[in-house]
């Protein structure tokens, strides 16, 4: 059986930035019974609380360019968290690794799990076509990620994966 880690606020718990979650009840709950989901929320796990301040990665760059230290990612006050968020991002390949994780399904706008757009660093709302530092991490590793919009294209590929 294949496994998925999945944004542990897509699961239900309330460790976003605003302390509040993004629960996608769809296929999570079958996967669930199944036994296939593996929760991470790798900001908690690098030690951020909940509720904590909004971060970005830092002019309009992304996931791939922290990793390669050529990107910072800072909150809102401007301080400077980007190895926090590496932490956490080596926390959640850690935790896919050790589970045998082929997938994962991560929240999206997330300088952490966004997979398919993230905050552009200015605090605006202003989104653009980019990875965060875990979904960068993970792919780099040969894990496909997901974002909550492919949910249809994940479940066909453990269908077809088995």
């Amino acid at each position: 059986m294949k496994r998925i880690l999945v944004s542990a606020c897509l699961a239900g718990l309330p460790v976003r930035y605003d302390g509040s979650a993004k629960t996608l009840a769809s296929m999570l709950q079958t996967w669930c019974d199944e036994g296939r989901l593996v929760v991470v929320c790798p900001e908690v796990a690098a030690g951020f609380g909940t509720p904590r301040r909004p971060a970005e990665i830092q002019l309009r760059r992304n996931g791939r360019d922290v990793l390669d230290g050529t990107a910072r990612i800072c909150d809102n006050a401007g301080a400077d968290v980007t190895a926090l968020f590496i932490e956490g991002a080596r926390h959640a390949l850690q935790q896919a690794l050790a589970h045998d994780c082929r997938y994962a399904l991560l929240a999206d706008g997330s300088p952490s799990c966004g997979s398919s757009f993230i905050h552009d660093g200015t605090f605006s709302r202003v989104a653009h076509e980019a990875v965060g530092v875990t979904a960068a991490l993970l792919e780099r590793h040969g894990i496909r990620v997901f974002a909550p919009d492919g949910i249809d294209e994940l479940a066909a590929s453990i269908n077809v994966d088995g």
